[in-house]
Parts: C-alpha cells; sequence; structure tokens
C-alpha cells in the first residue's frame, strides 16, 4: 500500500471515540480502531452528508455495543490497508476483504460473513461479456490491489492468448465512471459492489448492467487482524456470532440487499 493516509475520516462507532491505533481506553471502555476503504458501497462509502456508512460500518457498530467497547472507523485508500496493518496503524480492517491463502500468511481473518463472486459490469449493449473468456481482447477497469485486479492478472498469465488490458484505478467508481465515458469495455468487481452500482445508483442503472461472472468460485469475506492479534480477533469474532446470533446479522443483510 502506497497511499494509507490519501484519506481519512474518523467515525466513531460507540458512546466514545479512540482516535489510534494502541489506544487501550476509552471513557472507560477498550478502545479500537479499523481501518476500511468508504468507496466500497454497500459495505462502507461516504453518503450525501460527508459520513461514512454501510453494512460493515454498522456491524462494527453492533460488534462495539455487544462487546462494550469503543471502535473507530477510519477511511484509508485501499492500497495501503494491508500495510498500515501490519504497521499497526489501526487494530483491524473491515473493506469488502477476500479470505485467500496468501492473505492468510500474514494476517488472520474473523468468522466470514459474506459470500461474494467477481462480477462484470458492462454497458447495456454489450451483455454478451459474460464471463472470463468474453473479455479477451478488452480493456477491462477493476481497483488496484483487490482480487479483481490480482485475478485478471492471473487470467493473463495463465492463458496468454486473452490479453486482456488490465486497467486499475484507485477506486471502483472512477473505473465506473470510465467505462460511462467509452474508455472501457467492461468493469470487473465484487457482485454485492457491481449490484449497487448498477441497481442502486439512478445515475447508472438505465446504462448499465451486470453482464455476467469473471470468477466461479465464491470468495469469502471478513475482517482481518495483524497476524497474531488474539485480542483483537476474539473480540471482533465475538461480536461477528452476537450478530448472528441475535438477528442483527440478518437484519443488516437485508437492510442493504446482501441476502
Amino acid at each position: 500500500m502506497k497511499k494509507v493516509f490519501a484519506l481519512f475520516v474518523g467515525v466513531a462507532l460507540a458512546a466514545s471515540t479512540a482516535f489510534a491505533s494502541g489506544t487501550k481506553e476509552s471513557n472507560g471502555k477498550k478502545a479500537y480502531t479499523v481501518a476500511g476503504s468508504a468507496d466500497w458501497p454497500p459495505l462502507e462509502y461516504v453518503d450525501e452528508s460527508g459520513t461514512v456508512v454501510g453494512f460493515e460500518v454498522d456491524l462494527l457498530k453492533a460488534i462495539a455495543e455487544s462487546q462494550n467497547v469503543s471502535i473507530t472507523f477510519q477511511n484509508v485508500a485501499w492500497d495501503g490497508i494491508f500495510a498500515g496493518l501490519a504497521n499497526n496503524a489501526y487494530d483491524g480492517a473491515a473493506s469488502g476483504i477476500s479470505v485467500t491463502e496468501e492473505r492468510k500468511q500474514s494476517m488472520d481473518f474473523t468468522t466470514t460473513f459474506l459470500t461474494i463472486t467477481q462480477a462484470i459490469i458492462a454497458p447495456k449493449e454489450h451483455p454478451e461479456l459474460t464471463d472470463t473468456k468474453s473479455l479477451a481482447g478488452k480493456t477491462v477497469g477493476t481497483q488496484i490491489g483487490t482480487t479483481g485486479d490480482l485475478y485478471l492478472q492471473d487470467q493473463n498469465a495463465k492463458d496468454p492468448t486473452l490479453k486482456i488490458t488490465d486497467k486499475a484505478y484507485d477506486s471502483v467508481g472512477l473505473a465506473v465512471e470510465d467505462l460511462l465515458n467509452g474508455n472501457l469495455d467492461a468493469v470487473v468487481t465484487d457482485s454485492v459492489v457491481a449490484i449497487d452500482f448498477v441497481f442502486n445508483n439512478k445515475n447508472y442503472n438505465d446504462k448499465l448492467v451486470i453482464s455476467g461472472t469473471a470468477s466461479k468460485d465464491g470468495e469469502p469475506i471478513a475482517m482481518a487482524v495483524k497476524k497474531g492479534n488474539k485480542e483483537v480477533l476474539d473480540m471482533l469474532n465475538a461480536g461477528i456470532a452476537q450478530a448472528e446470533k441475535d438477528g442483527t446479522m440478518d437484519k443488516l443483510k437485508k437492510q442493504y440487499h446482501l441476502e
């Protein structure tokens, strides 16, 4: 990650607030900071009032309440999120993070709470872009460092005849805008993000379609902590388990159309 603090919005998820990793108490409660890139609607994004909101933000609020702790959401650039975690800039990360074997080598993951695929967003006039093979020779937008970006790189390496031009952007939103401007043939991104852009955004839903799926296998989504940070991992897992038990998880998934 090269731009850890390119964006910063601190969102207090409990009555008390902590502002930096390593803070142990805030108003008598243990205090933690969890980072995310708030450009992944509906998981985390900045609303019209400038407030960071979304499914994972609300899930962290529920975790903070059930575990009687203070959690602050720190908005950072995606391409720096794992470096910040390794360098103790924050205690955890929640940003639509796919659990992969490679990532398991350098961080620990909570219980998974979503499963996604890599969806293909295309102009309505090109519904034929249904799978990876159909993207051969195309210019495809992704967000830098995401599993969509890495997936296309991997597919090109496995099959050089594909010759997919992977154009990586700082955010999915920038890629979608370039798609609308005619500079891309398609965008590959997480299915939940694609659904929000195509179906829940009035600026896009009459121009774009989710034409297919680039990846066949589902990707488990979880929160991440620094390798060996059992205290934070146990706290987050306990909160996730409570949210599953009391119905909060189902309520939030329904609210954000993630069912």
